[in-house]
């Protein structure tokens, strides 16, 4: 053979070995709808508008995070395409905008959907569909069924948990307390309810002295605060959204009843629900954080702390640094972040749901120390960790430790 045609050979068989190659690298990239070599498109439904709209915050705070990381290169050199919609807080809207994100957007996932009735909504349709449901921005404890729900994940202590710590903590420090309790009237409120009376145990019976409801299309609650207070109750565990929390503390206050004053961590923002309802009348309310508090002075030279509020001068200049959604908007996205890192070019709805399942003490930045997020395949409880906090008329104050509950 030539020198010529030896080369030819050779060339042939080096282009030969090239295509293979590459062929090789393409078939590792397993692709699901909404991905590209270049982006990654996550559906997102959050109540702008509606009676839950103060935790809009979050959805911004999800779009301001997701904006810093493509401007950083993205996921693996992928852009995040987020495609975020409002329904109002309307599980009606809350199906048409599902159908819509996943049927005529084809995103890949519906990440942090808000709310248990709208996700409640969704739930057998995102299973059946077989698109991930993931780090859904509601505690019952329903997102934590991966045996019947494999393709639905919450992210937030269950609200079963946080109930129970509330029940643990009155029954260490005040075992004699007569308890009202305002509770939203659907699997929310019951959730928190559930778990508060079964740590409470027999107890519940004696310390229980009265229970109200509300609907989350009633205007106000007024005359369910005026009505729990009239049961000679001295502590009073409120379970209801930034709305009704603002108000209730405000009632409170009006009508004169100094209880101990157990609040749902849901509605811990200060710039949400207790200005709104006066800083003075929302002194000594009780609640549990697992994330950093910006408004709390402790973490004021905290790098992570630091970081956050970079990222918010850069990223929302008209975002408010007092508002706890805007620290939990960022720390939720980070957990999104994190899954798709693991998942590589492996972008199957398969694959994502099993990375999802496979974090190991993933540190999201701004979490306690203390807490961080552990999940497996038959651990859909990504955060099980709280520490209690009291409110002292400008921030609110750590005190004990931080709690672990198994979740329910």
């Amino acid at each position: 053979m030539s020198t010529y045609s030896k080369y030819l050979a050779l060339a042939a068989a080096a282009a030969l070995g090239g295509m293979v190659a590459s062929q090789a690298i393409a078939a590792d990239k397993m692709y699901g709808p909404g991905v590209t070599d270049t982006s990654i498109k996550i559906g997102h439904i959050n109540p702008y508008s509606g009676p839950a709209s103060a935790y809009g915050t979050i959805g911004k705070a999800i779009a301001a995070y997701f904006k810093k990381v493509n401007d950083e290169g993205g996921v693996n050199g992928r852009m995040i395409d987020l495609v975020s919609v409002d329904d109002g807080y309307s599980p009606p809207k809350t199906k048409e905008q599902a159908r819509k994100l996943i049927e005529s957007d084809g995103v890949l996932l519906i990440f942090q959907s808000l709310g248990t009735p709208t996700n409640s909504a969704i739930h057998t349709y995102m299973n059946k569909k077989e698109v991930p449901q993931l780090f859904v921005a509601t505690g019952a404890a329903k997102w934590g069924d991966p045996q019947n729900f494999p393709w639905t994940m919450g992210w937030q202590p269950n609200y079963q948990t946080e109930g129970a710590i509330y029940a643990n903590w009155l029954l260490k420090n005040h075992p004699d307390s007569k308890v009202a309790i305002l509770f939203q009237n659907d699997d929310y409120g019951k959730d928190y309810l559930h778990g508060f009376e079964a740590a409470l145990g027999d107890k519940a019976k004696t310390m229980i002295v009265a229970k109200e409801s509300y609907e989350v299309t009633d205007p106000t609650i007024d005359s369910q605060v005026v009505a729990l207070k009239a049961s000679g109750a001295d502590t009073f565990f409120n379970v209801t959204t930034p709305k009704f929390a603002a108000q209730a503390i405000k009632k409170v206050a009006e009508i004169g009843w100094k209880p101990i004053h157990l609040l749902n961590n849901v509605s811990a923002s200060v710039s949400a629900v207790l200005k709104p309802a006066g800083l003075e009348n929302s002194v000594g309310v009780i609640t549990t954080q697992y994330h950093m508090d910006p408004t709390d002075p402790t973490w004021k030279d905290n790098a992570e702390m630091k970081e956050w509020n970079a990222w918010m001068d850069k990223y929302q200049p008209d975002g408010d640094k007092a508002s706890s959604f805007n620290a939990y908007g960022y720390a939720v996205a980070q957990t999104m972040e994190q899954v798709l890192k693991q998942a590589g070019d492996n972008l199957t709805r398969e694959n994502v749901m099993k990375e999802a399942a496979n974090l190991r003490q993933f540190h999201a930045k701004l979490l306690l120390p203390g807490v961080e997020i552990t999940t497996s395949p038959t651990d859909f409880f990504p955060i099980e960790s709280m520490q209690m906090v009291r409110f002292n008329g400008t921030t609110w104050e750590l005190f004990g430790d931080v709690v672990k509950a198994e979740s329910s």
